[in-house]
């Protein structure tokens, strides 16, 4: 296996109650990735979530998007990793970030977990901070006792747009990320106008 990405995982809780829900934004990439490549995510139990598999010239690379909540996000990462014996570093996770305001998408590799419980677990359950991050912009609400209510309520409709703009975005760097030039889709995406 080379050193591009081979999974991609989208963070989000499952259920209609939060499908719409800022803090689904790595849902709604994978979601966004599927229907682009015209594939099926199909429930599979032994990674604890919806999987699809897609091939390109770059490579091949799994979706996933956990089944479990958010806070337990880990389990289904390190089935589909150990099984397929992806490295973390082979591993993209697609989340909400309340640092970036909507419409901007960041790459980054490791780190902190920034109090997010769908990193936080990830990194516990593959031991390593060591995958890579697409952070999608959700802006702050403005004090941290509101955050709560807010990742788990609907962006504004303009908002959306920007979000959905963004993970368009994202999507576009998808040849990139499978290949590996991760510096080159670091300058295209952090240098993109908002």
């Amino acid at each position: 296996m080379g050193q591009g990405i081979h999974c991609i995982i989208g963070l989000g809780n499952p259920g209609s109650k939060y499908e719409h829900t800022r803090h689904n934004a790595g849902f709604w990439l994978v979601d966004a990735l599927a229907e682009h490549y015209r594939l099926q995510l199909r429930p599979d139990n032994k990674f604890f979530g919806e999987v699809a598999k897609l091939s390109l010239p770059n490579g091949e690379c799994w979706l996933l998007k956990p089944g479990t909540y958010m806070n337990r996000s880990g389990q289904a990462a390190s089935a589909l990793a150990r099984f397929y014996k992806i490295q973390p570093e082979q591993i993209l996770v697609a989340h909400d970030e309340l640092d970036l305001p909507a419409g901007v998408v960041r790459l980054k590799k490791g780190g902190g977990h920034g109090g997010h419980n769908g990193l936080r677990d990830i990194a516990s359950a593959l031991g390593s901070k060591d995958f890579y991050r697409l952070r999608l912009g959700i802006d702050h609400p403005g004090h941290r006792d509101q955050v709560t209510d807010y990742v788990l309520s609907r962006p504004s409709k303009e908002d959306q747009l920007k979000i959905e703009a963004a993970i368009d975005a994202a999507i576009d760097q998808l040849d990139e990320l499978l290949a590996g030039n991760y510096q080159q889709i670091m300058n295209k995406l952090h240098n993109s106008p908002k």
